[in-house]
């Protein structure tokens, strides 16, 4: 799990808890910032899920890809 991620799951949940507030109390601002806190977080964990697909899918990333690719091939005779 890269920063990227944890730090969108934090912002995802401090945003929802912010939203909750608001809407509780009625604060309308309270509850705008904890939704826009809540974009943030998703769209922080967004890149991060996409940063780690693209490192995933990066030519060395993944030992066994590496491996079945150099092995003879047994099956053909």
């Amino acid at each position: 799990m890269n920063t990227d991620k944890v730090k969108g799951a934090m912002d995802d949940v401090a945003g929802r808890a912010k939203r909750q507030a608001g809407e509780w109390t009625g604060d309308v601002n309270k509850q705008m910032d904890g939704a826009a806190q809540q974009v943030k977080g998703k769209a922080e964990k967004a890149w991060g899920n996409l940063k780690d697909a693209a490192h995933q899918g990066s030519p060395g990333s993944n030992d066994a890809d590496r491996n079945r690719q150099s092995a003879p091939d047994r099956n053909h005779h």
